[in-house]
């Protein structure tokens, strides 16, 4: 791999590694759905302003619109807002660990929309490991000052829509026609208006403005966001989508680092232990069945190991 490769992918690994930071000094002033509805604002800003000025524009077509209309719930809205607000009680690194137990999801939904045909034994074990990832992190047999089951759940159902979302643009916007670059930001933009419909209900508090958070709402949403996603385009054009994919191991570890670090969120045995299990399960995940010698048969449409980007992908 060549140094602007490692220059690239390292950096790419350390702005959605840093997101479950981000997300955690944003919510010391801001209420969650206040913080995901201007992520989602800034970065679709971003990514429609770059896409506008390479002359690509939004699909017109109804059924495509739906589609990523639920692909934004499904990736966007519903999964940054439980991260946010599982982080209000929960520790940055617990939710950057749980979030790497998004290809799990994803394979477990390209199964049910029959994307998948066959697992393997190794898929079959690494989706194990996975969930044996989680109940580490969550450990329910000892006391977690930084984690709280309201938390946990927070983060493990955002993990799922999250991964889910990527065997649904699989099944019903690949091959479309849509530039990946339009769909991401489409994506965000539609996320942004579901997230506007809330903000009455759930959204509304005195916002303290601090320095801190203001600043870290705005990276999250125009650098770990926006020009993460035009970042990840470019590995996968450059380096291939094995590169891209390498992410989510590095991302993991990044976020654990980085709450160790910054916010001197505790390393237990059973933290590192789940770090480890999930990195095993997306090693495991990302390893196809071995084929049959008999008949050939046509495979199945390939799914997405690993959450590439934040849109139809993150980091959450």
């Amino acid at each position: 791999m060549s140094k602007a490769a490692l220059v690239r992918l390292s950096a790419l690994s350390l702005l959605w590694g840093s997101v479950f930071l981000w997300i955690k000094i944003s919510g010391y002033a801001f209420s969650p759905v206040e913080m995901v509805f201007a992520r989602l604002v800034l970065g679709a800003a971003v990514l429609l302003g770059y896409a506008y000025a390479r002359g690509l524009r939004l699909p017109r077509d109804p059924k495509i619109l739906g589609h990523m209309a639920v692909a934004a719930f499904l990736g966007n809205a519903v999964p940054w807002l439980l991260f946010a607000e599982g982080e209000r009680t929960g520790a940055s690194s617990i939710a950057g660990i749980v979030s790497g137990t998004g290809p799990v999801w994803t394979l477990t939904t390209a199964v049910i929309l029959g994307q998948e045909k066959r697992l393997g034994g190794g898929r079959i074990a690494g989706m194990a490991l996975g969930l044996a990832g989680v109940a580490l992190v969550g450990a329910p047999w000892t006391h977690h000052a930084q984690l709280s089951t309201g938390a946990v759940l927070c983060f493990l159902i955002g993990a799922i829509s999250f991964g889910s979302s990527f065997a649904y643009v699989g099944r019903f916007l690949g091959g479309r026609g849509v530039p990946s670059l339009v769909l991401a930001g489409g994506q965000l933009g539609i996320a942004a208006l579901l997230t506007l419909i809330v903000i009455p209900f759930f959204g509304v508090q005195a916002v303290h403005w601090r320095a801190d958070s203001t600043v870290a709402l705005i990276v999250l949403g125009v650098a770990c966001t926006g020009f993460a996603v035009l970042l990840n385009t470019e590995i996968i054009t450059k380096d291939g989508p094995a590169a891209a994919a390498t992410v989510i191991y590095l991302m993991t570890v990044v976020s654990v680092l980085l709450g160790a670090a910054f916010l001197h969120e505790s390393l237990s045995w059973t933290v590192l232990a789940g770090t480890a299990a999930v990195l095993g399960a997306v090693a495991l995940l990302r390893r196809k069945p071995a084929a049959k010698t008999a008949a050939p048969a046509p495979s199945a449409p390939s799914t997405p190991s690993a959450p590439s980007t934040p849109v139809a992908a993150s980091a959450d």
